[in-house]
């Protein structure tokens, strides 16, 4: 059953004509506004500091944002776009720039019978954060006779002392309940489902703890290089790009406890109570990588340090492989790898729950063959689904075992999903935390992954086109497992 509709309501949208905006954000309110879940009157606030936009010229890169986006019908997106798309710089982000700002939206407000519910959605380059919260806090845009929420795009921070003083400039402006910080991942039907999988199936809740697992692995491999994100990954890094965010969101989902209701409050305080139960990360558990030229499906591909605007000695990692060990009653001795790489194999994001052998290798006298262990992988792209491998007897003689899989994909159930923009966007307007991350658990994390940003471990170099440096393997010593490769 679809939610009810949101209140009317705005979105000014900061970094307006931005590459999120183009890709993501205005597909994604289209789409909604296609499916009919767009509110009565909603209107969208371009905001920049380009000084040469205009309403027209905003409206004109809107169609071209939908047109490269695919979408069939320029003639019916053209007037969404006339009728939706608004426009207005904030020049130099002074307070009389934002004051500006206020008297414009409350105009749109009255042309268009809005109650003054706004949401503040900062697609910005993290650099731009303080000013823009402080621009809004100083002139009273954090609040108005509706509601105001604040929506904060990922990176939160760089580490655990700048999270922390993002936290207290946004505490400073905006209650707790106001703020919306982003991870698109969240946003995945496949993602949200992990609670559905786990909480509504007695057959896995049951088996999901130290007695019954082996180990999970979560993998988040990209095909593409770093492209021409030089500037940016130079800064950056896989272990803020994806670990801090993305796979540590993933983590605190398949590890929390059953929430006591399903509501935002109360997931949320459970995936905290995940991250301060994770032991501090060992220097030998964590590897990072970087790629080298290499080769993949017959393509030549050049090194990370030949990319244009990478340094000719970086020591950036692309890849970052790690060990984790959560210390509760659920999870005592059962390894978690987290893995991540840019110019890998294969393009997929999976979580792999390796289940224990039976207790008797009853087979072990007319099958030499080490059979394998039930695995549950949940694949969050490109294919989203799951699937479940288990044992039974080849036909014939003489008796031996096989391995067999039953799979479930989303898109041969319910069709093409949502990219997840779509999800967050409408969980914004209806006031739903569910889905984005709690001030405490953004610091809880970037606690975890701080003394790495300090005390880096060493590169190892991958050939692109590989699954990683072989020194990866070493986090595996022990367990009898292996990387995934599916």
């Amino acid at each position: 059953m679809k939610r009810p509709t949101p209140l009317p309501c705005m979105f000014v949208m900061f970094g307006a004509t931005g590459d999120l905006m183009h890709r993501k954000l205005l597909p994604a309110l289209y789409n909604l506004f296609e499916e009919k879940r767009l509110p009565r009157g909603f209107q969208v606030l371009g905001v920049s500091r380009d000084q040469s936009l205009t309403d027209a010229k905003f409206r004109k890169w809107g169609v071209g944002a939908l047109k490269d986006a695919g979408f069939p019908s320029s003639s019916k997106f053209a007037r969404w776009c006339d009728a939706v798309l608004q426009y207005q710089t904030i020049a130099q982000g002074s307070e009389a720039d934002y004051a500006a700002l206020g008297a414009r939206i409350a105009a749109i407000e009255r042309a268009h019978s809005l109650p003054g519910n706004r949401v503040m959605y900062l697609a910005l380059p993290p650099n731009a954060f303080p000013s823009t919260i402080e621009g809004l806090g100083k002139t009273g845009l954090n609040h108005s006779r509706g509601w105001t929420r604040l929506a904060i795009e990922k990176p939160f921070g760089h580490d655990l002392a700048s999270a922390r003083a993002l936290n207290a400039l946004v505490h400073k402006y905006f209650d707790e309940t106001q703020v919306y910080r982003g991870d698109h991942y969240l946003g995945k039907e496949s993602v949200q489902n992990l609670l559905a999988f786990r909480f509504g199936n007695a057959l896995f809740e049951s088996a999901w703890n130290r007695d019954h697992i082996r180990n999970v692995q979560i993998t988040v491999a990209e095909e593409l290089g770093v492209e021409n994100r030089a500037a940016y990954y130079e800064a950056t890094g896989a272990l803020r790009d994806m670990v801090q965010n993305h796979l540590t969101q993933m983590l605190t989902l398949t590890a929390m406890e059953v929430p006591a209701a399903f509501e935002a409050d109360a997931i949320r305080s459970e995936k905290i109570k995940v991250l301060q139960s994770v032991a501090p990360l060992r220097s030998n558990a964590v590897v990072y990588g970087q790629y080298a030229a290499g080769k993949l499906q017959g393509r030549k591909l050049r090194a990370y340090r030949d990319a244009p605007g990478v340094a000719a000695k970086s020591r950036v990692e692309t890849f970052v492989a790690m060990r984790m060990e959560i210390e509760n009653w659920r999870w005592q001795g059962v390894p978690f790898f987290l893995r991540t790489g840019k110019r890998l194999a294969k393009r997929t994001t999976e979580i792999a729950i390796n289940f224990r052998s039976p207790p008797i290798a009853l087979f072990r006298s007319i099958d030499a063959r080490v059979p394998h262990t039930n695995v549950l992988v949940i694949t969050l792209q490109p294919d989203e689904g799951f699937e479940l491998s288990f044992e039974v007897k080849s036909p014939g003689d003489p008796f031996r075992l096989q391995t067999q899989r039953m799979k479930f994909l989303y898109a041969e159930a319910f069709g093409n999903l949502s990219t997840g923009y779509e999800t967050l966007l409408l969980e914004v307007m209806q006031g739903d935390q569910t889905l984005f991350v709690h001030g405490e658990e953004a610091e809880a994390a970037w606690r975890l992954y701080t003394p790495l940003l300090r005390h880096p471990p060493p590169i190892h170099f991958y050939d692109a086109g590989s699954w990683g440096p072989a020194a990866a393997n070493r986090l595996l010593a022990g367990t009898d497992a292996s990387w995934s490769t599916r």
